[in-house]
């Protein structure tokens, strides 16, 4: 892979402390950028903090202190979290930066001068929370979506950008490349926005109201509108016009922004970016919220989440891992300590910590902590598939990472964790042990098992490189780069016979069942009561409900509903189920997925469509979770 790869997070307002939210998107970046560097790509890794506005002003004023001594501090928040996460950027970027400022100063001139930019007056709904006007229809009960205010009527006269004479070059744009803002969903909410006409962008603040701004070059009684100033950060931080940084990396850029801001990413940049004659970013790419409480995590409802303290307590890469698992990239996640303990304690203690102590523990125990010599007849002859499974768990944990679905990428590797599971209760080496004629069939065992770790080790590094990094050295590597690259993950007998290795350790402590019931007894309030168990039935009546393993084989969205998808099960036969899972669930999210299915349900019509079975799924305020096995197996499977 030769092409560079520039990621980017949004710039952060400085106008609070940094949160769950913040660290969430930023540690994405990070994984993106490892994930890049793994397949021999050089990267650059941005991010950094807007510092200007009306939002910055009332928080300074709030905190009894200048504008520049109130960023100044808060930058510093942002700064030094990063390193605490374990996130490597390249660059961190203040909108206060002289090299910054001049940028903006030279793109609004170079717009100006194209007659792009023309001064008129305007009245308007604004959000001061936003720092943006809103149009009656964007509005939710005549109140701004995200800060659930009502915007205040202002009347002044200002400069305009003129984006409606884009709007039709940007809507060809997107329809000629699919994938310029993904996932899906939100590259069909910017197509809806522009179906109505576009108008065009007020991108400037009078200084009798707002001084703490970049200055309009072209007339100094008016400062910059923040979102033409802070997007400008993306070329600014790479040294445009004249950077070699800019050549090399633009426009290979992957932005990465949260749902609130897919207006100002999806319209009014790519428009900017066409007025200045710059080419067009590679990808926008959208997440959603993380909702605690059942709303959206912001410091105006009060419901922020610090990380430092999660990591504090669990660690730092389980913090990491678990919100690369548990969200969905594209769908809103519910955040809870307890799903957090379920995932240290299920995933990272009992699936890999378990399996990484056995292997090695055996190695000590058959083969003195040497790494052993495979036989290829014993492995034919033991009919071990553990190669096969390994590349298979590379192909879609690659794939996986590149589309930015960090969730499948882990679930391909906790597949793979599953299957070496089941592969020692198989093969039961202590079997093996016993009988001097198997000593090659353990042997091998135990080899291929050691290097299903050596991959496991090198495919966690993006998510988790402390424990990737532990893991290699009680495998025997050294610490080199080369161990993490995909091209040496993929090559077999990649782990040396004859290594010796350091005893085994606890990568993941259990999170103790004290603290498990306090998190449950705190969650469950007077608010939020556990709904009622229904009435008793007998076990001949529950086992009428004939409970199947289904792959979905296919999925599409139902035309003119809101909430179902389409859905072909292989059960062993194919069948058509309607679910409504389509708030949760994407389609293709949803292909490749095993789910536990009511087989024996009697079949009923749903928009015109007739589904045979229905999915079993958890639910809550947060959304749905469909159940499925732990580990793959073959469709059609009872449950019992």
């Amino acid at each position: 892979m030769s092409e560079p790869f520039y990621i980017t997070t949004p710039i952060y307002y400085v106008n609070a402390k940094p949160h769950l939210g913040h660290a969430y998107t930023t540690i994405l970046a990070d994984v993106a950028a490892r994930f890049h560097q793994m397949r021999g790509q050089e990267t650059f890794f941005l991010t950094g903090v807007d510092e200007h506005g009306d939002k910055v002003v009332r928080a300074a004023q709030k905190a009894n202190m200048t504008a520049r001594n109130y960023v100044d501090q808060i930058s510093g928040l942002f700064r030094n979290l990063w390193p605490e996460l374990n996130i490597r950027n390249d660059a961190f970027i203040r909108t206060t930066d002289p090299a910054h400022m001049a940028v903006v100063e030279r793109i609004l001139q170079k717009i100006y001068d194209a007659g792009d930019i023309y001064f008129s007056e305007y009245e308007g709904l604004y959000c001061f929370g936003c720092e943006r006007f809103y149009t009656e229809r964007e509005l939710v009960n005549g109140k701004c979506p995200d800060h659930e205010t009502a915007p205040e009527v202002i009347k002044e006269s200002n400069y305009f950008f003129k984006m409606s004479r884009y709007q039709d070059w940007l809507i060809d744009h997107i329809q000629q490349n699919p994938d310029f803002i993904r996932p899906e969903r939100y590259r069909n909410e910017v197509l809806a926005f522009l179906r109505a006409p576009l108008e065009d962008l007020c991108i400037s603040r009078p200084k009798t109201r707002l001084q703490w701004g970049i200055t309009l070059p072209f007339d100094n009684n008016y400062v910059t509108y923040v979102w033409f100033d802070a997007l400008l950060n993306y070329i600014s931080a790479l040294g445009w016009p004249d950077g070699a940084l800019f050549e090399k990396f633009w426009p290979a850029v992957q932005h990465i922004t949260a749902k609130d801001i897919l207006k100002p990413h999806g319209i009014y940049w790519p428009i900017m970016l066409k007025a200045a004659g710059l080419p067009l970013y590679r990808h926008l790419n959208v997440h959603g919220y993380w909702n605690v409480d059942q709303s959206k995590m912001s410091k105006s409802l009060g419901n922020v989440i610090d990380p430092l303290e999660l990591k504090n307590v669990y660690g730092l890469d389980a913090f990491r891992y678990f919100l690369m698992r548990e969200m969905v990239f594209g769908l809103d996640a519910g955040f809870s300590e307890v799903a957090l303990v379920q995932r240290i304690n299920a995933d990272l203690a009992n699936d890999l910590g378990n399996l990484f102590s056995r292997v090695l523990s055996m190695a000590h125990k058959y083969f003195a902590g040497a790494v052993p010599e495979p036989d290829p007849q014993a492995a034919e002859e033991l009919n071990l598939d553990l190669d096969q499974k390994t590349q298979s768990a590379i192909d879609e944990y690659e794939n996986a990472m590149e589309q930015f679905a960090f969730h499948r990428a882990m679930g391909a590797v906790w597949e793979l964790i599953g299957h070496m599971n089941k592969c020692i209760d198989v093969t039961a080496p202590w079997v093996l042990a016993k009988n001097k004629s198997s000593r090659k069939h353990l042997e091998t065992v135990i080899y291929h098992l050691l290097e299903g770790l050596r991959v496991i080790s090198g495919l966690l590094y993006p998510v988790m490189p402390d424990t990737s990094a532990r893991m290699q050295e009680h495998l025997g590597l050294d610490s080199k780069a080369e161990h993490y690259r995909l091209e040496e993950l993929k090559k077999s007998k990649g782990l040396p016979s004859g290594v010796r290795l350091p005893k085994t350790i606890t990568l993941f402590p259990r999170v103790e069942p004290e603290r498990i019931q306090a998190l449950n007894q705190t969650q469950r309030t007077p608010e939020t009561p556990v709904k009622p168990i229904k009435p008793e039935i007998s076990y001949e009546v529950f086992s009428q409900v004939d409970l199947r393993v289904a792959t979905i084989i296919a999925a599409e969205p139902v035309a003119k509903a809101k909430k179902l998808v389409k859905l072909q099960i292989d059960l062993g036969e194919t069948r058509t189920i309607v679910a409504g899972i389509s708030q949760s669930y994407s389609p293709d999210q949803l292909i490749g997925k095993q789910v536990v299915v009511v087989a024996n349900l009697k079949p009923a019509k749903l928009m015109g469509i007739l589904s045979n079975g229905m999915l079993l799924a958890a639910t809550d305020d947060t959304g749905l979770c469909l159940l499925t096995p732990d580990g793959t197996v073959a469709p059609g499977t009872p449950i019992s």
